[in-house]
């Protein structure tokens, strides 16, 4: 190891960063300046091949402090993963590797989309977990065949969102050995000092959560930092954080320990400074080729890491085949779609119950069949039905558990399970009560910006709630799922629409889905399975090829238009009822189905859902209408609430029978 090149290497990431950030006119150097002795010292460390980003037993590297991003495009260059200086210098621009803050599945190398303070360090609580269940699972007498690290670099702003918190709170209660933390305590934000808004002291407060707190007094210090991550891997029961004293846009002598070292490009005449003060050459994205040179050397280390471990798994695979064939498998995400597709078992139900109940169902008998699905709610399981029997509990004392109890913590929740399920070799839900996925919301927005196929169990779906009143009853949370880009979700309308709810979502690779149950009992209607694969379908159809109107519902408000068609019918109206669980599928399927089912030609519609109305409109067209709550509930009886606010058969046929007459 030479002092002198890993200076030059580190000052590289230093000058690639804020050149790149110059160049955009827009970023954040503060932090890529500040940490990069941190961060370049954790990279030599740690077990990873540039060559080959998605090795299986790679350790796991998250920068929570997702603004900056360059400080991990630079560690990508020069770490061999295959980002060029050209895509250093399309930093920030349409269409780069280079974004502004790190994507999932877009830039090889980022293991997750950060850039929401605090979101990185749940997702890296996720993957802790994943490896701690993983290696449980699979590993036996001297072949350890997954054994690896989550590191995570956070700063003040992510110790400060709330989310940080809940999540570092659950590490310390599960004992996760295998993660590392460190810390950019640079003691400065946005606004200033964060003197004015954060003076805990973080190290007791980690100690309290159950944390190793080891503390680095030099930034610069590659010596102290490399023998604090030592240090923090020896300890194998509890999380480590390495708190490391920063200087936020270290080098730069106009802007070092300045909060407008944050956010903004330095400047040309601050950059000049810079590149003199680091003795480095006025050229724009200069590297020396001595620490190309140097880095080849970590580079080949890599790979031959990766080697050794691909001949440890060739002879795990000759020593325990079956447990090879089964680690291969869950790592390939390998569901036989047709197979359950033809799953009698699974599809069948026979009386009828609540959604949430035959939620239930559903997942224990998914347990059986997938073995490799975990999932647990955010304490509320018996309410949820999420709770796998005979699965085990995972915790601190038994890593086999396929339960995860999350606490009281549906925003951490969300995200951790974003990160098990991007550490790869789990398929993961997570469940609470609907009106709470306003918690969970910034996790669930970035599994659906990383096409992560997490299932989200939201029950107790509407007014339905009851006596826990509007605080617990949700409006407005169906519109504002279904308007998500790429998130999926279902509201069914009996058992086997769940069914086919759990299939869409266990089966697709692409987006996550939400589950939205009710508490209250459905009955089961003919043909429903199947058939809710499509989004929308006609449940009950009209005598004529043409109706006179439309009846469209999801979830519990189906029961109610099925029973306004006999009653249309004895007054001679001629009506269609389709049910609509899932939007977003049913508006993906080919225009000859979507015809057949809402023909055009029949402009006389009635939309009929317990929640705001928001989002039906698209399907009733100018001339229908729709029969929706948009103000918040009251508490009382569920049946009576559902009288209160129109959700009655005789509504419904009331205005249908004006609609027809108009």
């Amino acid at each position: 190891m030479s002092k002198k090149l890993d200076l030059l290497s580190i000052n590289a990431i230093r000058i690639l960063s804020a050149d790149a950030i110059e160049k955009a006119k827009s970023g954040h150097p503060g932090l890529p300046l500040g940490a990069a002795t941190m961060a370049f010292t954790l990279w030599k460390k740690m077990n990873h091949n540039g060559k080959s980003p998605k090795w299986n037993n790679r350790d796991r590297f998250i920068l929570s402090a997702g603004h900056g991003s360059m400080l991990e495009y630079s560690l990508l260059h020069l770490f061999g993963y295959g980002l060029t200086i050209e895509d250093i210098r399309s930093f920030r621009q349409i269409g780069s590797l280079t974004p502004g803050h790190p994507e999932y599945g877009h830039t090889k190398g980022v293991e997750i989309t950060t850039g929401p303070l605090g979101q990185g360090l749940c997702n890296a609580v996720g993957m802790s977990i994943a490896e701690t269940h993983l290696a449980n699972k699979f590993n036996r007498d001297n072949f350890n065949i997954v054994d690896h690290y989550t590191y995570a670099i956070v700063g003040d702003g992510c110790l400060m969102e709330g989310i940080s918190g809940e999540a570092s709170s659950l590490a310390g209660t599960l004992a996760l050995g295998k993660l590392i933390v460190l810390y950019d305590s640079n003691n400065i934000s946005i606004e200033g000092s964060t003197d004015i808004a954060f003076r805990e002291d973080v190290a007791k407060r980690y100690e309290a959560y159950g944390w190793q707190v080891i503390k680095v007094s030099d930034g610069n210090d590659m010596e102290e930092i490399s023998n604090a991550i030592d240090e923090a891997k020896k300890e194998t029961s509890m999380p480590s954080m390495i708190i490391v004293k920063n200087k936020i846009g270290f080098g730069c002598p106009a802007k070092q320990g300045k909060a407008s070292a944050h956010g903004e490009p330095l400047g040309a005449e601050n950059i000049k400074e810079l590149k003199a003060n680091l003795g480095w050459e006025e050229k724009d994205f200069y590297v020396p080729d001595e620490v190309y040179t140097y880095m080849n050397k970590y580079i080949n280390d890599g790979i031959e890491k990766e080697e050794k471990w691909n001949n440890l798994f060739e002879d795990y695979k000759r020593t325990y085949p079956e447990l090879a064939k089964e680690y291969s498998r869950w790592n390939n995400e390998q569901i036989s779609e047709e197979e359950l597709l033809e799953n009698e078992e699974f599809w069948s139900f026979d009386k009828e119950m609540a959604t949430r109940e035959s939620s239930g169902v559903i997942i224990n008998r998914l347990s059986k069949l997938i073995p490799n699905l975990v999932g647990g709610s955010a304490d509320l399981a018996p309410s949820n039905k999420t709770y796998m029997k005979e699965m085990g509990d995972f915790s601190a004392e038994d890593r086999s558990g396929r339960n995860f109890h999350f606490g009281v913590r549906e925003h951490a929740m969300a995200a951790i399970t974003n990160g098990i399920y991007a550490h790869g070799g789990l398929k993961a839900f997570c469940s609470t009560f609907f009106v709470f996925s306003d918690y969970m919301k910034g996790a669930m927005r970035l599994s659906a910006l990383m096409k992560l196929p997490v299932v989200y169990v939201l029950t107790h779906d509407s007014i339905g709630v009851g006596e826990d009143g509007p605080t617990h009853q949700p409006i407005e949370q169906l519109a504002a799922l279904r308007s998500m880009p790429n998130m999926t979700v279902f509201r069914p309308a009996d058992s086997k629409e769940v069914a086919a709810a759990w299939y869409y979502a266990i089966t697709n690779k692409e987006t996550p889905t939400s589950l939205v149950l009710s508490r209250q009992k459905l009955p089961l209607y003919d043909g429903s399975a199947k058939r809710a694969l499509r989004g929308g379908y006609i449940l009950k159809n009209s005598k004529n090829e043409v109706p006179d109107v439309i009846l469209m519902a999801s979830g519990s408000e189906v029961g109610l238009i099925y029973k306004a068609w006999d009653r249309l019918a004895e007054l001679g109206i001629d009506a269609r009822i389709i049910s609509i669980p899932s939007f977003e599928v049913f508006d993906a399927q080919e225009e000859e189905y979507k015809e057949s089912v809402m023909p055009k030609n029949v402009r006389k519609r009635i939309a009929v859902e317990a929640l705001t109305s928001f989002g039906w409109h698209k399907y009733v067209g100018l001339d229908g209408e729709v029969i929706s709550l948009d103000e918040f509930g009251a508490s009382g009886k569920a049946d009576k609430l559902f009288e209160k606010y129109g959700f009655t058969v005789d509504n419904i046929v009331n205005k249908a029978v004006k609609l027809v007459k108009k």
